[in-house]
């Protein structure tokens, strides 16, 4: 049986906003779920928009996850991410954009971030995202020029999320850019209380 492979497109960010903020991809946004991939006998193979080793944030030794990952060949590869112009994305079943606040500034709004996407959605693969990851999402559109996540439903940072972590740091708060771009309908939802997990 052919083994499953799943892109990870990781930021180059290291620095956010006007204060020169630290950044970079959210650690465990990466080791978490290449924990669970690679337990159920899933690849994992990374990128990013300039390639090499993307810049990391939130790093917590004590979490056996991402302590793991750190000493895994897996991070190895990681930190010669393949240049995203470089790869076809139907060359994998599923493109994983993980957060951090790094996406805001390099994965939003990228030419070919958006044609990674699109490519990937039109040819039926999984298209997925974590926290701030979604805004890869932002200005991609269908054939038709509606908005890839018109009546979709989709998770995200949330609003009151970002006013207690990174409110001056960021240039936009994603929950209300898509309340603004895309209809009511497709409005990022999130769980009961800030910082709990929600899957959509």
């Amino acid at each position: 049986m052919a083994v499953p492979y799943v892109l990870f497109v990781a930021t180059n960010a290291a620095v956010i906003g006007p204060r020169n903020r630290h950044t970079g991809f959210f650690f465990p946004e990466i080791a978490h779920p290449f924990e669970a991939l690679d337990r159920a006998g899933v690849a994992v193979e990374f990128a990013s928009p300039l390639g090499g080793k993307p810049p990391e944030d939130g790093y917590d030794a004590a979490d056996s996850a991402q302590s793991g990952f750190r000493e895994s060949k897996a991070y190895r590869r990681l930190s010669r991410s393949r240049k995203l112009s470089e790869v076809d994305v139907l060359d994998y079943d599923a493109v994983f954009f993980p957060g951090g606040l790094g996406p805001m500034v390099d994965i939003t709004g990228n030419p070919e971030v958006q044609a990674v996407v699109i490519r990937a959605w039109n040819a039926g693969r999984i298209v997925s995202a974590v926290c701030h990851g979604p805004s890869a999402f932002l200005g991609v559109t269908l054939e038709d020029g509606s908005p890839l996540v018109r009546g979709r439903k989709l998770t995200s940072f949330s609003t009151a999320e970002e006013d207690g972590y990174a409110r001056d740091d960021v240039p936009f708060d994603l929950k209300v850019r898509y309340a603004r771009k895309v209809p009511s309908s497709s409005q990022p939802t999130r769980g009961s209380r800030s910082w709990s997990s929600t899957g959509a």
